[in-house]
């Protein structure tokens, strides 16, 4: 039974979407819908410096005769430092590595199925993808619309041509209308993402409750956590630019209380990659939406910092984030499946520097993707390169492999350092390269960061000490385990940057009980720098990576950074 105020609140927002007599409608079904779908009972969790999640494709690890899910769970089970998996789209698709899914309900047989999700369920924590903006135009929802075929008629969204959507804020340079023949003759269909990527019509309450059902669902096999994909633009108004749109949170709140009702410790998170004012709107008012937000700004911000060896703009940047609400935190990372992310920059990188960012994605060998604007243009959309070519030039990998997973390693210690939790793309923890093998065989740019590893072939590689792929593994996995152990690094903590010089992004990062502190500084630049932190004399401050110790004189504590070294600093007497 739902909890009576929730229920009205439920209540009221499908009436504001749908208006009042289809609004109640809706809700009786709803109310159906929750009380009869089975829910298995949860362990309770309460999100910790211990939780650190990644990111990974159902086949990013592949043995000869052995179905992939399976095979990551046995390669993550030995090596993986994190207690949380996030596996990409695992469902039956027909392009987009996924993300145009076929069926909601089926795992991808060339995947496994139901019980490798379940096995991977008993080692780790699972986020799952809702890729819920649209649908494949092989699934049999859109291939019933196009029977003309009830309920799935009104399923999906079309558009006279002549209208005009000039105003329609475009991810991708690809048309927004797609001309497909249906029973009913020739229709247009909404087609943000690509022609293959159709648009579900969510002005349809039949659509909102056919996605709370999957919802559901994915609770009900497992799911901890639940990645809203592309969710700013599932509300459609001809006349606006269609994204961010006052319904659109209405559906998240209404997603939020549908869990709260029946699983409250399983987690959302909105992805939503635009600039971070407007992402950090889907925190809602602290309790009602998104309790993690994608940190989009931070991959680029990032590359700038480590291009310029000038911490600066990132302090700032740093400085002014706030979570909103005691319950909310950021996702952050520097790489996932995808490039990275422009328009995230935008208003905090000049044009010159990101400019700067994208001649630099070219000569480290990656690419850069363009996006449709409503004038016509295109603007840069996305850098596509793995983080560490990104951070460092390949041909100085090269020359100087220690100095290009230091560089490495310092940013991803900033990403950990960060108030929130961590989350770690595959190929940033196991020291991936660009690979333009795999662009040049799909002639897709996506594919650069997109590579999938032989099982044996990459043990082989982690367990030689001269390879990157050892380095940025076993230097990733101490910091995981430091940071997993220190509750200064809680997802809930204090946060306050510390200004001590322009190449070294500092944090104070403070335990929410307030029982632990560390100073976490981040030399972003290839020369020695002298910092002075004031200290309470006569304290001894231990450096948990190094392990050397410092003690504090005269108020204040002084080091000298070297070249890309991290220094999480803790005091330990005083």
């Amino acid at each position: 039974m739902v909890e009576s105020a929730l229920n009205q609140r439920m209540a009221d927002k499908l009436k504001s979407l749908y208006g009042s007599d289809i609004g109640a409608a809706a809700h009786t079904q709803l109310l159906d819908l929750i009380e009869n779908y089975p829910i298995p009972a949860q362990a309770a969790h309460s999100l910790s410096q211990r939780d650190a999640i990644l990111i990974c494709y159902g086949d990013h690890i592949q043995s000869s005769g052995k179905m992939p899910l399976a095979v990551l769970h046995h390669f993550l089970k030995a090596t993986a430092p994190v207690n949380t998996v996030h596996i990409l789209p695992f469902y039956p698709y027909s392009s987009d590595d996924g993300f145009s899914v076929i069926d909601y309900y089926a795992v991808d047989p060339a995947l496994g199925n139901w019980d490798d999700i379940h096995a991977l369920h008993q080692d780790f924590r699972l986020m799952f993808d809702a890729v819920l903006n649209h649908i494949s135009a092989h699934s049999e929802w859109f291939q019933a619309y196009l029977r003309d075929e009830a309920p799935f008629s009104d399923f999906f969204i079309s558009v006279d041509p002549a209208q005009d959507l000039s105003l329609v804020r475009r991810p991708r340079a690809l048309p927004l209308l797609t001309p497909v023949e249906t029973a009913r003759g020739i229709r247009h269909v909404w087609t943000t993402f690509s022609d293959d990527q159709i648009d579900l019509n969510f002005s349809n309450p039949n659509v909102l409750l056919e996605v709370i059902r999957v919802l559901l669902f994915y609770v009900q096999q497992g799911a901890d956590l639940i990645r809203l994909d592309a969710i700013a633009f599932i509300w459609k108004i001809i006349g606006t630019a269609c994204i961010h749109l006052e319904q659109t949170h209405t559906i998240i709140q209404l997603m939020r209380d549908v869990l709260n009702a029946v699983a409250p410790d399983v987690l959302l998170i909105t992805e939503t990659n635009v600039p971070h004012h407007e992402n950090i709107s889907y925190f809602g008012d602290g309790t009602n939406e998104a309790q993690m937000v994608y940190q989009f700004s931070l991959p680029p911000l990032l590359l700038h910092t480590f291009r310029t060896g000038d911490a600066t703009t990132l302090s700032r940047w740093a400085q002014g984030l706030e979570r909103i609400g005691e319950r909310t935190t950021f996702f952050n990372f520097t790489a996932s499946h995808d490039g990275i992310g422009v328009t995230p920059a935008l208003g905090i990188l000049s044009d010159g520097d990101i400019a700067a960012l994208l001649e630099l994605t070219e000569r480290h060998g990656g690419f850069v993707s363009y996006k449709q604007n409503s004038d016509g243009s295109r603007s840069p959309y996305e850098m596509n390169i793995t983080y560490f070519d990104a951070i460092t030039d390949p041909a100085i990998t090269a020359q100087n492999p220690m100095l290009a997973c230091r560089r490495f390693f310092c940013s991803q210690a900033i990403m950990l350092a960060l108030v929130g939790v961590p989350g770690i793309y595959f190929g940033s923890l196991y020291g991936s390269r660009n690979d333009l093998a795999g662009v040049q065989a799909t002639g897709r740019y996506r594919s650069i960061n997109r590579q999938k590893f032989d099982m044996h072939a990459i043990q082989e590689e982690l367990a030689d000490p001269l390879s990157v792929r050892h380095q940025v593994y076993t230097a990733y996995s101490q910091l995981l385990r430091l940071r997993a152990e220190e509750p200064a690094f809680h997802p809930f903590g204090g946060q306050t940057v510390l200004h001590v010089h322009e190449s070294v992004f500092a944090l104070s990062r403070i335990a929410p009980d307030r029982s632990s502190e560390v100073i976490a500084m981040h030399n972003a630049s290839d020369q020695d720098v002298p910092v002075q932190l004031e200290a309470a004399g006569g304290s001894i401050w231990l450096d948990m990576l190094s392990g050397e110790r410092y003690l504090s004189m005269g108020g204040f504590l002084n080091l000298r950074l070297l070249p890309f070294q991290v220094a999480w600093l803790k005091r330990v007497s005083s």
